[in-house]
């Protein structure tokens, strides 16, 4: 049995603890300021360790802890983390900023601290046979991706208002939210995104002001790519498209499934996964954890991986504040 610390014990973090209980592999503590939710989520999962502060809960041993709290304290608590020596799974985006990642991945190497970031779709077995199908050699070399994804936020999330989603200081905003998602998947298909251009607007959503519309073209070396998302489409859609030298892949994520073609006008072959409850692939990530504690896996999406998708997140950020993400057209240009 592993001891694990969950800081953060809102939707995600909570998700994280029942997880970790579901392997029946984790005992688990929690760390909430909280007290209100802090005693809901004890109740409600019967964890008897319950602390309001990380520095009373670290003055326990564990053998790993999960940073579930809003993005701007992920980097200052993995600090904590790392100088205790206790290996960590922090959740996406790494970050509101890039200060202190870069001191925090050489505190990692020099102590060879395992250390993995939530980036969970690189779990999902959907995605996971396309990257597989891809790096097979079938298709030949990867051209183009293009992802297309949208759903009726509120929907999903009734209290978007009230949670870090409301401001971008706390990791909130379509950009930092899904689109990190998107991002660092397509990052694990076709490599690190080294140009990129980006337009973003505040288009439907109530009550915040931050963008819930975002549109990136981007090139992950030669390959390239385009990237769309919006947060108010009243039926989910999520569909990723590689286009290769030798023919096409494609994940559906809203319908579970996934097709490749290799012929000119030939016909589609279609695979469909059994539907997945969201605890599912979470849960795959768990045990991929708790399988990378004991040396035998890997983390899928390391921190140096993370610390690339959050640069081109922060630089896309950054220039939606200004809003130099479009050149205006000059109208008398081509008279």
């Amino acid at each position: 049995m592993k001891k694990i610390l969950i800081i953060g014990t809102g939707s995600i973090g909570e998700r994280h603890l029942r997880c970790f209980l579901n392997t029946g592999r984790a005992a688990v503590g929690i760390v909430e300021i909280n007290a209100e939710l802090r005693t809901a989520i004890a109740q409600r999962y019967d964890v008897e360790a319950a602390w309001d502060s990380l520095e009373k809960a670290l003055e326990e041993t564990w053998d790993a802890a999960v940073i579930a709290v809003p993005a701007q304290w992920h980097i200052p608590m993995a600090h904590k983390l790392a100088d205790a020596g206790i290996p960590m799974l922090i959740e996406k985006p790494l970050s509101t900023s890039l200060q202190g990642i870069e001191e925090l991945i050489r505190k990692v190497r020099e102590s060879r601290l395992p250390v993995a970031v939530a980036y969970v779709y690189r779990y999902h077995p959907l995605f996971e046979k396309l990257r597989k199908l891809l790096r097979s050699g079938r298709f030949g070399r990867l051209l183009e991706l293009i992802y297309l994804s949208g759903q009726n936020f509120p929907h999903y999330r009734p209290a978007y208002r009230d949670i870090y989603y409301a401001r971008h200081e706390t990791g909130g905003g379509a950009l930092q939210d899904a689109m990190s998602h998107h991002l660092n998947l397509g990052e694990w298909l076709a490599g690190p995104i080294d140009r990129f251009s980006v337009d973003a607007a505040h288009q439907r959503l109530d009550g915040v002001p931050v963008e819930d519309t975002v549109h990136i073209l981007a090139r992950h070396g030669e390959v390239l790519a385009s990237y769309s998302l919006n947060q108010y489409q009243p039926q989910p859609e999520q569909t990723l498209t590689l286009v290769c030298e030798d023919g096409m892949l494609r994940a559906e994520l809203h319908r579970n499934r996934l097709s490749w073609c290799n012929e000119t006008e030939g016909p589609w072959h279609v695979e469909t996964l059994a539907p997945l409850e969201r605890d599912s692939w979470f849960g795959r990530q768990t045990v991929a954890f708790l399988d990378f504690l004991d040396n035998a896996g890997e983390a899928a999406c390391t921190l140096v991986e993370a610390f690339q998708t959050q640069k081109v997140i922060g630089s896309a950020l950054a220039r939606i504040r200004s809003g130099r993400t479009l050149q205006q057209l000059d109208q008398d240009e081509n008279r």
